[in-house]
């Protein structure tokens, strides 16, 4: 069984539709979605869809994302004006332009999603987390809106690895922070739909147009040399301060 996670979609169905086509999911494998399904991208409802269609052929498993709060917050009944702003405008013409043709499939959908997931090793959740606080208590705050850019945590206090999305990578490359992965590689943008199977590093990436990008294992190792540059850079200035101190 692989167990495979999979950045913010946005909307950009072509994307996920090739990215199924090259992870070729069966029906022991697990797909985790890390949130934000909808806005920005041209096919909201299509991909919400899709979705559902991958829950009759493998285990799909689909977390909450801010955007998805938001889209709640609006078929509840709050004005719509910001949301409109934030992407929702694509969102609302996949739908033919009236929130009264948003089925109960979805409906059902959206209120289904989970807050977080976790496996023996893993800790799959939209934005970010508190490192010192089990998973039960983070607040709605950092797990759907906390962006990495404000803050990157420390390794969390299970010891596991964590996967998230929501902050968009630079140059859309994925984040490598040792103890953290993050996916979300700007689909909407310019960039890359992700998946990565995190006990194998295997990666698949593909662009919003549905395009295959085949030299993602170049960029993968520069960029986690980097990361390793950088924190040997950081543990021996720490060790030269402590060297000072004492």
């Amino acid at each position: 069984m692989r167990t495979i996670a999979i950045g913010d979609i946005h909307g950009c169905l072509a994307a996920l539709d090739g990215l199924i086509q090259e992870i070729k999911p069966e029906s022991h494998d697990r797909l985790i979605f890390l949130g934000d399904y909808i806005d920005r991208g041209p096919d909201s409802k299509g991909v919400i869809d899709r979705l559902l269609e991958l829950r009759k052929s493998c285990e799909a498993i689909c977390l909450l994302g801010n955007h998805e709060i938001i889209f709640r917050s609006i078929l509840g009944g709050l004005p719509a004006e910001t949301w409109l702003g934030l992407g929702g405008q694509q969102t609302l013409t996949s739908y033919g332009g009236a929130l009264e043709r948003v089925p109960v499939s979805h409906w059902e959908f959206l209120y289904g999603l989970l807050p977080y997931y976790e496996t023996e090793k893993e800790i799959y959740l939209h934005a970010n987390y508190d490192a010192c606080l089990p998973l039960s208590e983070q607040s709605e705050q950092m797990l759907f809106w906390e962006h990495l850019s404000k803050s990157v945590p420390q390794r969390h206090c299970s010891g596991k690895h964590v996967v998230v999305g929501h902050t968009p990578q630079p140059n859309f490359e994925i984040g490598y922070f040792g103890h953290l992965t993050c996916i979300d590689t700007c689909c909407f943008g310019g960039g890359w739909l992700t998946a990565i199977e995190v006990s194998t590093n295997k990666v698949w990436q593909v662009s919003q147009e549905g395009r295959v990008r085949h030299n993602w294992r170049i960029f993968r190792s520069l960029w986690k040399k980097f990361y390793a540059l950088r924190n040997r850079s950081v543990a021996s200035l720490e060790s030269d301060a402590v060297s000072r101190s004492s």
